[in-house]
């Protein structure tokens, strides 16, 4: 069965599972990806945290591809759309827009629609900088916005082996993947 919810101005087919029915069917898995140039900068943002890096990351927001990938992985889950729709890049409201604030909004909509995150597994791929001094610390961020504890955050980094555009530097891509429960 499903229900016509409207989702940041856009309106949504969301199934409504009645209670007694198959027990799996209050969990949602999804999953997001994203990619974004490196370009000149000092600083690269990642899961919302500065990463210390002689270059940046380019984009139309802040350009965080690790909350860009899980911001995706969320509404997949929940099959509302993506990234790009509720946040688009035509928007000059979005200009350098902080990418923890866009997962603030999804995440508070997510709760209206009676949905918690019960784990999410990430991972970063980038050449350099060493994400491993970095991870426990991304971790514990993405664990203050999601609102779960630290063991149902996983993150993992991999390079690129000096192969194509994540090898030779010329970008950094995420891949997230969400489990959510609907509690309500």
């Amino acid at each position: 069965m499903l229900r016509v919810v409207e989702f940041f101005g856009f309106l949504y087919n969301v199934p409504h599972f009645s209670k007694g029915g198959d027990p799996t069917s209050n969990l949602r898995i999804g999953i997001g990806h994203d990619t974004h140039r490196l370009g000149p900068g000092q600083v690269l943002r990642l899961g919302g945290v500065d990463v210390p890096h002689d270059r940046s990351l380019i984009g139309h927001s802040d350009a965080d591809v690790l909350l860009h990938a899980l911001i995706d992985a969320i509404l997949g889950a929940v099959a509302l759309g993506d990234i790009g729709q509720i946040f688009p890049n035509t928007d000059e409201k979005n200009a350098d827009r902080d990418s923890v604030e866009m997962l603030q909004k999804v995440m508070s909509q997510i709760d209206e629609l009676g949905y918690r995150i019960v784990n999410i597994d990430c991972i970063v791929f980038a050449e350099r900088p060493q994400l491993a001094p970095h991870t426990l610390e991304i971790r514990n961020r993405l664990c203050g916005i999601l609102s779960v504890a630290v063991e149902a955050v996983s993150l993992k980094a991999k390079t690129g082996e000096s192969v194509g555009p994540i090898g030779n530097e010329q970008a950094i891509s995420a891949q997230a993947v969400a489990l959510l429960e609907k509690v309500s």
